[in-house]
């Protein structure tokens, strides 16, 4: 027999092992009714095809666990419709030999010294700068082959599209005109994957262990069985006849509410990532103008397990610009919001109203930071003044930065905004937000000190971290060897000599 309170202890304190980890690329989260029931995020590992799209994933945790491997499907899959990774399916199967779902050698099966963070590294493992590879018979094909050439090119184009901008879009209830391009997405649509129906006798096989099988739905009363044909969209199939897997009908006892814990951190990394990804859709129009050329099919692609499609980023620019600008109107939006929390004098309000007092009485007497309020009645918007350390590249440098605290503080975090320009590798070209990492996120003189430490971290002490570029060129000015750091330096003396020209 399980011994079911010692595997729920171990899932608890494996799920926190994670969340306290380091990893900007792993979160997981989970619903108080069940820490059986996990939802991952895994962000796409920089210079790969996948470069920081958000791919979510449903873990199920077996009564038997940890003699038992978790049961892990893939929720990115736009709608059933699109296989990222030839070990990762359209309908969410994944395929490793840790989880039992594809033959191993010995050595690399499950085993219950394996852990929940040890699944998603593996499978972020799969994410490669050449994918193609990781299909049995294709080992020894080099990148920059033709067939692994253009199987990275649409898997670049439709991370981008997918796991980036539709998911945003959804976030942010962005509605597309032009619905020949993408479906609209409902919230509902966002945590489903589909099953063809041909794919009917997988659930069987892919969950042997659950008392509960996923649900089927059917959906399309007229639709056929037929694939599309090879060059057709298959995003652009909406009366194609599907089985949907819907995840959350397998926690009958959990309540209809949208459960989307990883909202505002995509939206916050949407933000990191802004300038990347704007300078890879420049550099995919360079590649694929026009807008239409078709994806090339791979061998071991077949409707609707495979990745159908046509490049267009033009439209992704106009999409990725088009959520930006509703970023900047929902952090406008927070001021309405904020000013029902003092009219009705909540707990929250008078929480930021008191940090403010405390952290005022801080750093105003200190020479590095300067915090005021534009409206004194208003404790959810800050004003920053930053002066540059002396003796350091910064030195003379007035800088001014609005932070500004979201109205469901601190289940959604700050967004901290330069107005002043610089050049920094800690802070976005386009977007001015601050890449920082306080300690205890629920506390604003903590965010603060984050703050300061992350735009005077220079030398020896900075963290070299590939997943928290938000300035692809600064990031590789300061990153990239001693003549590229001059260059740098000198860029953001001249920053700082502008800005206490422009604050004089």
């Amino acid at each position: 027999m399980a011994n079911t309170s010692g595997a729920i202890a171990r899932i608890t304190r494996e799920i926190a092992q994670v969340q306290k980890n380091t990893d900007l690329s792993l979160a997981v989260a989970v619903r108080d009714s069940d820490v059986r029931h996990i939802r991952a995020l895994i962000i796409g590992p920089p210079e790969t095809p996948y470069e920081y799209g958000f791919f979510e994933f449903d873990v199920k945790m077996p009564k038997e666990y940890p003699i038992k491997s978790p049961q892990v499907r893939a929720i990115t899959t736009n709608g059933g419709r699109t296989r990222f990774n030839p070990n990762v399916y359209n309908e969410g199967k994944v395929c490793l030999s840790i989880l039992g779902t594809w033959r191993g050698n010995p050595g690399e099966e499950w085993s219950s010294a394996q852990g929940l963070e040890s699944v998603l590294l593996s499978i972020q493992s799969l994410m490669s700068a050449n994918p193609y590879e990781n299909e049995p018979g294709f080992e020894n094909y080099k990148k920059d082959e033709p067939n692994p050439k253009a199987y990275v090119e649409k898997i670049q184009h439709e991370t981008l599209r997918i796991a980036v901008i539709q998911r945003l879009e959804g976030l942010l209830g962005i509605t597309k005109d032009d619905t020949s391009d993408c479906l609209h997405a409902s919230k509902r649509a966002r945590i489903k994957g589909v099953f063809s129906p041909s794919a009917d006798n997988k659930v069987e096989n892919e969950y042997p262990n659950m008392s509960n099988k996923p649900a089927l739905h059917h959906s399309g009363s007229s639709g056929s069985n037929t694939p599309p044909p090879e060059d057709q969209d298959q995003s652009l199939s909406p009366d194609s006849s599907v089985h949907e897997y819907d995840a959350e009908a397998t926690f009958a006892d959990l309540d209809e509410a949208q459960w989307d814990p990883f909202a505002d951190l995509m939206k916050r990394r949407f933000l990191w990532y802004y300038d990347t990804y704007l300078r890879t859709i420049e550099q995919g129009i360079v590649q694929h103008p026009g807008g239409r050329t078709q994806f090339k099919r791979m061998e071991f692609e077949y409707p609707p397990n495979s990745m159908g499609g046509h490049f267009n980023y033009p439209q992704l620019r106009t999409r990725l610009m088009a959520i930006k600008t509703a970023l900047d109107a929902e952090q406008k939006d927070w001021t309405a919001q904020s000013l029902r929390h003092i009219k009705e004098s909540t707990q929250l309000s008078a929480q930021l109203a008191f940090q403010f007092t405390q952290s005022a009485l801080k750093w105003n007497n200190n020479s590095s930071l300067e915090i005021s309020l534009p409206d004194p009645a208003n404790p959810f918007l800050w004003h920053l003044t930053l002066f540059g350390k002396p003796m350091t590249n910064l030195d003379g440098g007035i800088f001014q930065l609005t932070l500004a605290i979201p109205p469901t503080f601190p289940d959604a975090q700050p967004r901290v905004t330069f107005q002043t320009p610089i050049i920094h590798h800690r802070v976005g070209g386009t977007t001015g937000i601050v890449v920082y990492f306080p300690k205890k996120e629920g506390e604003i003189a903590e965010h603060l000190t984050a703050i300061v430490e992350s735009i005077e971290d220079e030398g020896e002490t900075a963290r070299f971290d590939p997943r928290a570029v938000v300035n692809p060129e600064a990031f590789e000015l300061y990153w990239g060897g001693e003549e590229k750091r001059k260059v740098y330096g000198r860029k953001l003396r001249r920053s700082a000599r502008e800005s206490g020209e422009d604050g004089c």
